[in-house]
């Protein structure tokens, strides 16, 4: 079982905080797993295992458990009196209601409530509404590069790797699998259940085939601008018939099921959010290859897509910016200020022109923000009037 500590801390510096901790992110990504964690850490720290309840909601033994009143029963029955009781819903939004039943929960003095969900929407609506300013989403992805590499025997080729990572997948349950078909397989298990679960039964969809057409469009065209009128455009041409709200729904379910994240443009010069230009990265590169077999992949969009996700890991707001006519890759913001980060495959031509070419959307940038550019070209740390270029498997490695 891999450590997921960085998950893991956020959960142990939560606990007994008067706040329900809410793990969010796509199916398969770890989070049964990081409550197993969490329960272990409890139980070495001297809480009893009769304080711990945990239940999965889409288990077969909670079949009969449909609505909140059945959900409060079930766990409320079950609680230690005058003991603090760690409560675990797995996947909690298979309840109707749910929200109803996790506020009584929460409300109780000896209840520390920790819920998961696949999907967004868990998050919106009643639940918003009902518990505002009561809980924290802990946002949970598959496998970082760190954590791929830290269950591997063999380190001695950081690229191979790396490799490996984006086209065996970063869902951790791959690592036990010893063979590309049955990764292939694997993946496709989770596609479909996203698909047919979280989208096709939740949003009543009767075109199951143009929700699959949408998504393999975005796959196709990880880091590039992607107008819902594109994406319309393009499948009317190919002879589908479909419209442009339909085509937003869709968009919307593959988001709120975070197999697919959605980032906006951000105007550096103009200090102002735009409305149109997204591009969509998705959560697991190995699903693309899943998706779309062996058609190639341009390298450097791919290389965006891991590095947007670790942006996120370390907890950046993370948008793509626009300054005059050029593109920054990405504008990672935090507590402490805002970073530029450029991406490219390599730099390394006979005259320099894919370097300058780089380099020019972080130099027309006025401000004093840290700028990088971060490249698969094997080297130290370059200083280009300030903007570091950083081996890019370093950076993600943290190192």
């Amino acid at each position: 079982m891999i450590a997921r500590n960085e998950y893991l801390d956020n959960l142990i510096r939560f606990k007994d905080k008067q706040l329900i901790k809410v793990v969010t992110g796509i199916r398969r990504c770890g989070k049964s797993t990081l409550f197993e964690l969490f329960q272990d850490y409890l139980l070495k720290t001297g809480i009893d295992a009769s304080q711990i309840s945990s239940y999965n909601l889409e288990a077969g033994d909670y079949a009969d458990i449909i609505d909140n009143k059945d959900l409060y029963q079930l766990v409320s029955s079950g609680l230690v009196p005058d003991q603090m009781n760690y409560i675990f819903l797995d996947e909690v939004q298979r309840v109707a209601d749910f929200q109803k039943a996790v506020d009584a929960l929460f409300i109780k003095k000896n209840c520390d409530v920790y819920i998961t969900g696949s999907n967004a929407h868990l998050l919106s609506g009643e639940l918003a509404t009902l518990l505002s300013g009561r809980y924290v989403e802990i946002k949970m992805l598959p496998l970082s590069f760190r954590e791929y590499v830290s269950a591997r025997s063999d380190q001695t080729n950081m690229e191979i790797l790396y490799q490996d990572y984006i086209h065996n997948s970063s869902f951790p349950y791959t690592l036990e699998l010893e063979h590309p078909k049955d990764i292939r397989q694997y993946l496709d298990g989770i596609y479909d259940s996203i698909v047919i679960k979280d989208i096709i039964a939740r949003k009543r969809i009767y075109e199951p085939e143009m929700l699959k057409s949408v998504a393999r469009f975005l796959f196709d065209n990880i880091g590039n601008l992607c107008s819902t009128k594109k994406i319309t455009d393009t499948l009317v041409s190919a002879g589908r018939k479909v419209t442009i709200h339909t085509v937003e729904n869709y968009l919307e379910a593959l988001t709120e099921s975070f197999v697919f994240y959605r980032v906006g443009r951000y105007d550096i010069k103009g200090k102002q959010y735009l409305k149109t230009g997204d591009k969509y990265y998705a959560a697991d590169i190995g699903l693309r290859y899943s998706v779309l077999g062996s058609k190639k992949a341009d390298d450097g969009h791919i290389l965006e897509n891991i590095v947007y996700l670790e942006l996120l890991r370390r907890g950046y707001e993370v948008y793509i910016g626009k300054t005059g006519a050029s593109e920054v890759d990405f504008i990672a913001i935090n507590h402490e200020g805002e970073e530029y980060y450029q991406v490219a495959y390599t730099v390394r031509d006979a005259d320099g022109k894919t370097l300058e070419r780089e380099l020019a959307p972080l130099n027309s940038i006025r401000d004093h923000n840290p700028k990088y550019l971060l490249t698969m070209d094997y080297g130290p740390v370059i200083s280009h009037n300030g903007i570091k270029q950083i081996y890019v498997i370093d950076w993600l490695l943290n190192r």
